[in-house]
């Protein structure tokens, strides 16, 4: 897990934020439909990459369920998984289904009746090491060809056979000891196996993008996202070109840059896209003290898909310092824009702007916020910059800026879709706000692992904070048509049909289609759990069917899990892949009630502020609340250390937190941790176990067992 508090020195607010449902509709849009592309290579009863086309729309042609029959839609099957990371992308290729749970565990399954054929385990867990705290666990996996895509958190990118579950071939992306980490999807583009990786939170790495071969796993090219040290000399013109943005000595910094989510594909133009995160330090004071725009930092970046060599870019964020990205999903489509037909990429990074650039070429189009924004007053439509709030660049400046979207972004990597038959594009919609600033930063002791030369308050509780939405954007109006208020603040990604459906789970425990024209809710179902991963749709032997996997994970289920608090997230919910179909006839088992968090019996317990208050500032700083939340209040990522049998025994305690004793469930060692602060983190648990149930103390929750009459999430007409 990404020991971000201890980046960011981060203090917090944590109470809950209102969640009143609501919907806001703006009007329908009749707009004809636009070509379904680049599409042609894939068949329209699969759904084999994340997005299920290169071009990342997360839409499904298939339309025998539709807004007129959705009603009847029923389960067909379901399968139960363990208590560990399931916001994933299942995938689905010739009649088999795949899933990634945990830190790279694959199941293959009968795609139409839920027979399990065969698993894999990548054992990422034992040989990850201090990698296993960088990520919460794979987001997905991929399919060509027979064989399925992982990449792992240890560096890994391993080909699986289809069939059997062997290990076709195997490499390494990057030595053991640089701390990067796999997570995301991999993505397979014209025989090429495209790979990216994360670690600009926490280490001084520079980002690159490989293409292995798929099928022999031969690397065929890499491209580095920012410029190494000008002594060694550039590998390409397009590092060049990134070098004249840069100031100082940045190389021995890193710079950052990782790509670490989202990439799509044009085979007709041979581009493939980019998308780049932020800079390794926050801080551009440090990185780059002159300024510049830090190439190719919060950008999309397009390159030749045979030889990955530099064709365009666009920037979001130039010179970032706000943990600004562009790895949010890139959508591809057919637009008709004052009168002409543009081959376009869409994208709603966290920076809170939904921006449509003409692929070909790059050249900016359209940009308009679709939340709330207070770092920019607007794109410069002739620039195709920001045009930024003053107070955004707080090197020297007093106090902290209010920066909405906040860290988190107004769109996190859970993806949007879109529809060629509505015109829109369904964003999952976050509104957040940070603190941030650099007072009394001293910039001559930040520690080389994880100092971000920044003070921030990553998720403090404001009005109007701690929200999500269902958001159908207008790409060429540049408005939204109709939006939904959803539960918490952690909304799950969205499937499109072309049976004028969205498809999208929640943090209530409910997983429901709206009609995509005028967002009105049709069908919903409880599934005992949470959902957040993003639905697929296919069809085998002429019934289509839909597949979600539930249970909350990654920041929303830890660091910001804030706004779901008063949900039942609990880690212990049952986890599953469920699927369905109209004629389905499976039924979920009674869902017995999770157990209430109640103080441990702990009768050798004794009160000692000062203790405590120094275990708070390990637990902060050691990293722990990435997974298990402020105040050790979990929203499903992790368990609930509060109530976490563990913290009764000191030595139990320490052989978690030190010695690594539950590495085989995914929680890593943190052996530079004192045991002084082990002991002290301890007494800081007990404390806040004793605490639990009584006044301030957030303990409630709206079960996902059950119902949750607050959140109609209709549209407001």
């Amino acid at each position: 897990m990404t020991p971000f508090p201890a980046l960011l020195r981060a203090r917090f607010a944590a109470a809950l934020a209102a969640a009143i449902a609501f919907a806001l509709a703006l009007g329908s849009c009749d707009r004809p439909a636009q070509p379904d592309e680049p599409t042609a290579l894939i068949d329209p009863d699969d759904w084999p990459n994340f997005g299920r086309t290169p071009g990342e729309q997360h839409y499904s042609p298939l339309d025998q369920i539709d807004s007129g029959n959705v009603g009847d839609l029923q389960l067909a099957w379901y399968y139960d998984l363990p208590p560990e990371n399931t916001a994933t992308g299942p995938i689905e290729a010739d009649g088999k289904l795949f899933i990634t749970t945990g830190h790279g565990y694959i199941r293959a399954f009968e795609a139409a009746t839920g027979e399990l054929l065969w698993e894999y385990d990548s054992k990422t867990r034992e040989a990850s090491g201090i990698h296993l705290r960088l990520g919460w666990g794979a987001k997905g996996i991929a399919y060509s060809d027979g064989r399925v895509f992982l990449g792992t958190q240890d560096g890994r990118v391993i080909a699986l056979d289809a069939e059997s579950g062997d290990v076709a071939w195997e490499q390494r992306d990057y030595p053991l000891e640089e701390l990067r980490y796999i997570n995301g999807p991999p993505r397979v583009f014209d025989g090429k196996v495209i790979v990216g990786h994360g670690g600009a939170d926490v280490s001084p790495i520079r980002g690159f993008v490989t293409a292995y071969d798929a099928k022999t796993g031969k690397r065929l090219w890499r491209f580095h996202t920012v410029p190494g040290n000008p002594a060694d000399g550039f590998e390409n013109k397009g590092m060049e070109l990134a070098a004249k943005t840069w100031t100082g000595e940045w190389w021995k910094h890193g710079g950052g840059g990782t790509a670490w989510n989202a990439f799509s594909y044009d085979p007709e133009l041979g581009l493939i896209y980019i998308g780049v995160g932020n800079g390794f330090p926050y801080n551009q004071a440090l990185r780059s003290p002159e300024g510049g725009d830090n190439l190719f930092l919060a950008s999309i970046v397009a390159v030749k898909a045979d030889s990955g060599e530099y064709a365009w870019h666009y920037q979001v964020c130039p010179g970032d310092q706000w943990d600004c990205t562009a790895v949010q999903d890139m959508t591809l489509a057919t637009l008709e824009i004052d009168g002409k037909q543009r081959k376009v990429l869409m994208q709603a990074p966290k920076n809170g702007f939904f921006y449509v650039i003409d692929r070909t070429t790059g050249e900016f189009i359209s940009a308009e916020p679709f939340a709330k924004v207070t770092w920019a007053e607007k794109i410069d439509y002739e620039t195709g910059r920001p045009v930024e709030n003053p107070g955004i660049r707080y090197h020297g400046k007093p106090g902290m800026f209010e920066l909405w979207p906040g860290l988190r972004g107004a769109h996190s990597w859970l993806p949007q879709s879109y529809s060629p038959k509505t015109g829109l594009v369904y964003i999952p919609v976050i509104e957040g706000a940070s603190f941030i600033g650099d007072e009394g930063v001293d910039f001559d002791n930040q520690p080389p692992i994880g100092g971000m030369a920044v003070n921030a308050l990553p998720d403090p509780d404001l009005p109007g904070a701690h929200r999500g939405f269902l958001k159908a954007w207008d790409p060429v109006a540049q408005k939204v048509r109709w939006s939904i208020e959803l539960p918490g603040n952690w909304p799950g990604g969205t499937m499109a049909t072309a049976g004028n459906l969205v498809f999208q789970g929640r943090i209530d425990g409910r997983f429901v289609a709206y009609d995509a024209m005028s967002g009105k809710e049709l069908w919903s179902f409880k599934t005992q759990a949470p959902v957040v991963a993003p639905p697929i749709s296919y069809r085998i032997g002429g019934t289509q069917y839909v597949t979600v996997i539930t249970g909350n994970g990654a920041g929303g289920g830890g660091i910001f899990s804030t706004g779901v608090a008063e949900y039942s997230t609990d880690y212990r919910l049952p986890r599953r892949v469920l699927t369905f179909a109209l004629n389905g006839t499976a039924k979920l088992p009674k869902a017995e009630p999770v157990a209430p968090r109640k103080p441990l019996d702990d009768p050798d317990f004794k009160p000692d502020p000062e203790l405590t208050r120094k275990g708070a500032m390990a637990y902060g700083m050691g990293g722990c609340v990435v997974c298990h939340g402020f105040n050790a209040v979990s929203g499903g990522t992790a368990p609930d250390l509060r109530t976490s049998l563990y913290i009764l025994d000191a030595k139990a305690f320490r052989a978690v937190v030190k010695e690594g004793a539950l590495v085989g469930s995914g929680m890593p060692p943190f052996p530079e941790i004192s045991d002084e602060g082990v002991a002290a983190m301890r007494q800081y648990l007990r404390a806040l176990s004793q605490g639990l149930g009584k006044a301030g103390t957030i303990n409630s929750a709206k079960s996902a067992n059950g119902e949750d009459n607050r959140a109609a999430s209709q549209p407001i007409h």
